[in-house]
């Protein structure tokens, strides 16, 4: 089964932490990804630029309007992800609990199976 989990970042709360909290947080996303190649699991993981770097793309009356971001005004933005295949939900949700933005306060780990992927059906 595949899982898509989600990190969405407070600029706020990331910006509060110290300089060891912060390479902490990557240390440790290097060792998970490391342990998730050596399970297997990983299928591929992705961080994003900050959001005002984004463009929105929309088409309004045949139109194309492109808006510079974000676009979405709130506090928290998705920040990147792991793309996973697993065998069940509750692996995925142990695997997300080792993320270490999930032991910040203010910083979300989401958990969601993939529904269609690469003009499939998952099962």
């Amino acid at each position: 089964m595949k899982f898509l989990i989600s990190l969405h970042i407070n600029p706020a709360v990331l910006d509060a932490l110290t300089d060891e909290e912060r390479a902490a947080i990557g240390e440790g996303h290097g060792r998970f990804m490391e342990a998730l190649k050596q399970s297997g699991e990983l299928i591929t993981t992705q961080a994003l630029v900050d959001p005002s770097q984004a463009a929105v793309v929309s088409v309004r009356d045949g139109r194309r309007v492109v808006t510079d971001g974000p676009f979405l005004e709130s506090k928290e933005y998705l920040g990147g992800f792991y793309l996973l295949d697993c065998e069940n939900k509750e692996r995925a949700i142990e695997l997300a609990a080792q993320i270490p933005d999930a032991a910040i306060e203010g910083l979300g780990i989401e958990v969601r199976q993939v529904m269609f992927a690469d003009g499939q059906l998952e099962a």
